[in-house]
Order: C-alpha cells, then structure tokens, then sequence
C-alpha cells in the first residue's frame, strides 16, 4: 500500500469514473480541497447536478478506492457538491440571462400526460437541491396553475413580471395572467408573441433549470421556442401504444430538424397495477416508449405507471413525486428527473469539447 499524501489520493481516485461521462473523478475535476488531518482524509467530490443519479455510488466508491490503495488511513469523509454546467451559447444568455439550462418537455399529440411530467420533474429537480424554474408555453390550455396549485397574480419587478414559487420552483404560466373562465382566442403572431415574452420579460434570476411545457404537435409555439432560444435538449412524453408513438416520432423529427437534442423518451401511463389485486394490466400496449427510444437512437429515460393518485396529485396541485404517501411513484419519477440532469451534464460536457460519450442508458 501507498503511504498517506495528497498525491496518492487522487491517483487512487483516479479510479473511481463517472459512468454517463466515461472519465474518471479526477480528470474530471470533480475532486477538490483534499485535506490530511492525521491519518484521517477529507475531501469533496463537486458533481454536475444535484440530481446525479450515481451521487451514492461515486461517494462510496471515492471511500473504497482510498482505503484500497493507501494504508494506514483512518476516517475518510467525503463531501458532495454540485454545480450544474451550462449550456454555453450566447443567444440563450442574451435572452435568459443567469438560466444554465433550458429542457424542453414535448409530444407529438395530447393527452398523453405531459403537463403532469413537466410538473413533476421540476420539483423533482427541486427537491435534488436544483435551483428550477417551470414555464407553461400551451397558450390555449395552460394547466400549471392547476397543477403547481397556484391561485394568484404574479407581481412586477421594474418591466419584468415576477414568477410565482411554489413546490420550490418558480412558475410562470399565461393562466396567471387571464381569467380561469376565459378563452384565449388568439392568432399565431399573438401567441408567439407570449412565448417571447416569457422568456425575455419574466425575472427568472439564476436558475439551473428552466422546464419548458410545451403544447402538443409542432406548431408555431415549439418553432418560436427554438428561433427565440437555444434548447439545451428536449424530452418526448409518449404513451406505449402505436397511434402515439408516431405523433412521438414526429416531434423526434421536428427537433431534428431546428438541431435541438433529444435527451431522451419518457413513456407515461405505461401499466395499471389493480389497488384490489395487485395484477398489472398494459391497457395501452407495452414497451412502445422503448421502441420508439430504440428508433430515435436516444435513451429511454424510464416508465410512469398509471396510477390514480398521479391525476389526484395533479388536480389538487399537489405534484405526487413530494407526496411522502406515495413512495413507489415518487421513486419512480425521480429517478427519471435524475436520468434527465444525467443527459444535461452528458450534452453540455459534448459542447465543451470533451471527448465523445455514450449518451445511451442502459
């Protein structure tokens, strides 16, 4: 074994590799302020986001590696950090100042329940430590207001609109703006004209992430989106059956085309477990997402089950990835979140020049 100094610890920790990003800890420059106390080490271990889906994993490994190589050493304590990369391009600074990443949540048709994972992986970003904001870009059927439970007025600051916390993201929605009772019955220059200015005259401040609810289809909404602002990426929200992966491939598509990534596919109402039984039933057919992942050549990010206390959660504007009552859901959608910051961190380490990475998961 190595004798106990600040040199052998990082080359023990040069072990220890991250596995979206494929290099190790140190070359990474993730490990910092190494401290010897005695025969007792400290360090921390900074990461890209605070929704790492592998935080535990590399901590307990960054442990081993030390105690391995090195003898004699007593106490190892690790301390985990993030700071969430950015997604550097100088027209999405320009417009959204102080906002690291923009991901945009989308599908090719409705109903497929993409309100309801946009809400819920905003606060499950939240609840990572993330600093998260949560736009509602469906004009004619904004649904945050509902869902994030949020009933009044945003206020002003200077010529900015303000955006509504709640949950511990911040919120901004055209459904704060207008009557509950009232249509929005607006051309396609006024509803471009909106998704502008909630981007450049809301005072989001320093954000990591800005979700992006985007209406179904590929209309005037998502190609204003991508003229106004570089997307870090984009996740498509599909169901498992056919009729709905199409319309999924066809925002696969129109992504493409803009050059916008796509991080990844959700499939959303991908089983029912009976509350009374415990049978699963696939009423929309099975594995659909995965295949359509598989077509598009990008991860598939996990399955949501259909579960009665998600659409509960959502209609008394309480997201069910924070219900303590719901563990299995909540696990399920957070894990999901983290597979999101996970392809973040992958892309925004790609743009910096780093060398290529498998941005599949496995």
């Amino acid at each position: 074994m190595k004798p106990l100094n600040e040199g052998n610890i990082l080359e023990a920790l040069r072990s220890v590799k991250d596995p979206d990003l494929h290099r190790d800890i140190v070359t990474l420059k993730f490990v910092k302020d190494v401290v010897i106390t005695g025969n007792d080490v400290r360090f921390t271990i900074e990461l890209t986001t605070p929704a790492c889906p592998v935080r535990e994993e590399l901590k307990s490994a960054s442990v081993k590696a030390v105690r391995e190589a090195i003898g004699g050493v007593g106490e190892v304590n690790v301390t985990m950090t993030s700071n969430v990369m950015q997604h550097e391009h100088a027209q999405r600074g320009a417009v959204l100042q102080g906002v690291r990443n923009t991901i945009a949540v989308a599908s090719g048709k409705g109903g497929v329940g993409k309100s309801t994972i946009a809400a819920n992986l905003a606060v499950a970003l939240a609840m990572d430590g993330a600093v998260v904001g949560l736009v509602d870009l469906d004009i004619y059927g904004p649904s945050m207001p509902l869902m994030m439970g949020i009933k009044e007025r945003p206020g002003m600051k200077g010529q900015k609109l303000l955006p509504i916390e709640n949950w511990g993201v911040k919120v901004m929605s055209i459904g704060f703006l207008v009557d509950p009772m009232q249509a929005v019955v607006w051309r396609g220059p006024m509803v471009s004209g909106a998704v502008k200015q909630f981007m450049s005259d809301v005072e989001w401040g320093e954000l990591d992430y800005l979700v992006m609810d985007l209406p179904p289809g590929t209309g005037d909404i998502q190609l204003t989106l991508v003229q106004t602002i570089p997307l870090t990426g984009a996740v498509v929200v599909t169901t498992p059956q056919d009729i709905s992966l199409a319309d999924a491939l066809r925002a696969w598509k129109m992504f493409e085309k803009v050059d916008v990534p796509v991080l990844g596919v959700i499939e959303n109402m991908s089983y029912y477990i009976c509350s009374h039984c415990g049978g699963r039933e696939d009423i929309f057919d099975a594995g659909g997402g995965k295949r359509g992942a598989e077509q598009m050549g990008v991860p598939f990010l996990g399955e949501v089950p259909l579960y009665t206390n998600i659409r509960v959660s959502g209609d008394r504007g309480a997201p069910i990835v924070a219900d303590p009552e719901a563990p299995v859901q909540s696990a399920i959608l957070r894990s999901i979140a983290r597979r999101v910051a996970a392809q973040v961190s992958i892309r925004n380490a790609a743009r910096a020049g780093a060398p290529a990475v498998d941005i599949q998961l496995l």
